[in-house]
C-alpha cells in the first residue's frame, strides 16, 4: 500500500512539474534565437569556478559562506532525496547501501550538511526578520516577493528538520545493522528515549514528511524566486564569455550598413515582416535574456553596487529582470490586443537612461546575469524606432549626420583653433 501511495504522490510530482516546465518552455518560444558560440571547454571551467565553487558569492565572507554551505549542502542531500525516491518505488530500505565505503560518505556528509543547512536557514531567517539590509528593499521588492522568499526559507527549514528526525529515528530503530554513517544524528540518538515500536513509526513520519516537502517544494519553485535551484547552473554555462564592456552590434543593422556600404541596398527584397530594432516587450528579448530573468535570486547585489541607485536615480538594475520576468507571465496570459509592454508599462526609460553601462552589476552578479546588454537593447529601441532620446544625444546625432563628427563644427572648421 505504501509503495502505491508513493507511486501515485511521485506520479503527481511528475506531472505537475512537467507541466510548469511546458509553460516555461512556451515561453521561451517567445524570445528570439541568440547564436550559441560552443566554447564548451572555457564554459565548464566557468560554471565549476562560478556556479559550483560559488566563487562570487563568497566576496561577501561571511553571508557568502553560510549561502555557499547551503548550496554544497543541497547537492550532497540531493544524493539522498534520490535514494529515498528508489526507495519508495522498490519498498527497500537505504537501498544505495550496497555501495559501501562510498556510501558512508555520502552518508556522513548529508548528516552533517544537514545540520550545517539548518543553521544557515534559520540565520537567514533572523536576517529578514531582524535586521535592516539594505539591498532587500526597493520598489521591486513587494510584500509578496519578501513572502515568497520566507516561504522557500521555511521549506527548507523543514526539510532538514525532517531529514535530521527520519535519520535519528532509522538509527534508533536499526541500531548497528544500519547502512551508512551519522556523526551527528548518532550523538543525539543518545539523548532518544523510544521504543523500537515507537521509533519505527516516528521513522515513517519524518520519512514522508520529507519526500513530500520535496515533491511540493519542487512544483513550488518554478513560481518562486526561488527557481534559481534549478536555473543557476546552466544560466553561468551559457555566459556571456565576451568582455563585460563589449556591447553587441545590432545584426539587422549591421546587415543593412553592409548593403549600402556595397551598393546592393536596393538589389535586396526587403523583409516580408518589418523588423523592430532593440526591445520594446517579451517578444524582442533573446532566450538568453529571459533565462536571466529565471536565474535572477533577487539578492540586490547588483543594485548595492548600482552608481546610479547608490545616488538617488530610478534604476534598479534587479528591478529589470524581476519586471522582466512578470512581464513574461502577464505576456502568457493576455489575449489579443491587449496594449501592455515591457518598456513603459514596467520599465521606465528615466530607468535605462541612468544607466552609465559601467557593469558594476553584471561583475557583482552571482550567476552572471547581464544587466547592460538588455538596457542597452532598449535604449536602441526608444533611439531607433522611437527617435526618443536625452536633448544631449539628440544633438551628438545631428551633429554626426551634419558634420560627420559629434562636434557641432563643419569638417573644413574643425582645426582652426590650431591658427589662434
Amino acid at each position: 500500500m505504501q509503495q502505491i501511495l508513493f507511486a501515485l504522490a511521485f506520479l503527481a510530482t511528475i506531472i505537475f512539474l512537467f507541466r510548469s516546465f511546458w509553460r516555461i518552455k512556451t515561453n521561451f518560444k517567445r524570445t528570439k534565437k541568440q547564436p550559441f558560440d560552443g566554447q564548451f571547454g572555457k564554459r565548464l571551467k566557468l560554471t565549476m569556478q562560478v556556479a559550483m565553487g560559488q566563487s562570487k558569492i563568497l566576496r561577501k565572507p561571511l553571508v557568502g559562506l553560510m549561502h555557499a554551505m547551503v548550496f554544497w549542502g543541497f547537492i550532497v542531500i540531493t544524493i539522498g532525496s534520490l535514494e529515498m525516491v528508489m526507495d519508495g518505488l522498490t519498498g527497500q530500505h537505504r537501498v544505495l547501501g550496497v555501495l559501501g565505503i562510498a556510501y558512508d560518505i555520502i552518508i556522513a556528509s548529508g548528516d552533517v550538511f544537514a545540520y550545517i543547512v539548518l543553521l544557515g536557514i534559520l540565520a537567514f531567517l533572523f536576517r529578514r526578520a531582524f535586521m535592516h539590509i539594505r539591498r532587500f528593499e526597493g520598489t521591486e521588492v513587494s510584500k509578496a516577493n519578501k513572502r515568497d522568499a520566507n516561504i522557500a526559507l521555511a521549506f527548507i527549514l523543514f526539510l532538514m528538520l525532517s531529514l535530521i528526525g527520519l535519520n535519528i529515528y532509522d538509527i534508533n530503530s536499526h541500531g548497528d545493522a544500519l547502512a551508512g554513517y551519522y556523526p551527528i544524528s548518532s550523538y543525539f540518538v543518545s539523548f532518544i528515549e523510544t521504543g523500537k515500536t515507537n521509533s519505527i513509526f516516528l521513522f515513517k513520519l519524518f520519512w514522508w514528511m520529507h519526500i513530500l516537502l520535496i515533491f511540493v517544494f519542487a512544483n513550488y519553485l518554478p513560481y518562486s524566486k526561488h527557481f534559481h535551484v534549478f536555473m543557476s547552473v546552466p544560466n553561468v554555462f551559457f555566459s556571456n564569455l565576451e568582455p563585460l564592456t563589449y556591447l553587441p552590434s545590432m545584426p539587422e543593422v549591421k546587415k543593412e550598413v553592409e548593403l549600402m556600404m556595397s551598393g546592393q541596398a536596393f538589389e535586396t527584397a526587403a523583409p516580408e515582416e518589418p523588423i523592430r530594432f532593440g526591445v520594446k516587450d517579451v517578444d524582442d528579448i533573446t532566450w538568453k535574456n529571459y533565462m536571466d530573468s529565471l536565474t535572477c535570486t533577487q539578492c540586490g547585489r547588483c543594485t548595492e553596487v548600482c552608481p546610479a541607485n547608490i545616488t538617488g536615480k530610478l534604476l534598479s538594475p534587479r528591478k529589470i529582470f524581476v519586471d522582466l520576468r512578470a512581464r513574461m507571465e502577464e505576456r502568457s496570459r493576455e489575449h489579443e490586443g491587449t496594449q501592455n509592454f515591457l518598456l513603459g508599462d514596467y520599465i521606465t526609460k528615466e530607468e535605462l537612461w541612468a544607466c552609465t553601462t559601467c557593469n558594476a552589476c553584471a561583475l557583482e552578479c552571482p550567476l552572471n546575469i547581464s544587466h547592460p546588454n538588455l538596457i542597452m537593447d532598449m535604449r536602441r529601441y526608444l533611439v531607433l524606432e522611437e527617435g526618443d532620446a536625452p536633448e544631449e544625444l539628440n544633438a551628438m546625432f545631428a551633429n554626426i549626420e551634419n558634420n560627420g563628427a559629434p562636434w557641432k563644427y563643419s569638417a573644413q572648421d574643425r582645426l582652426l583653433w590650431t591658427e589662434a
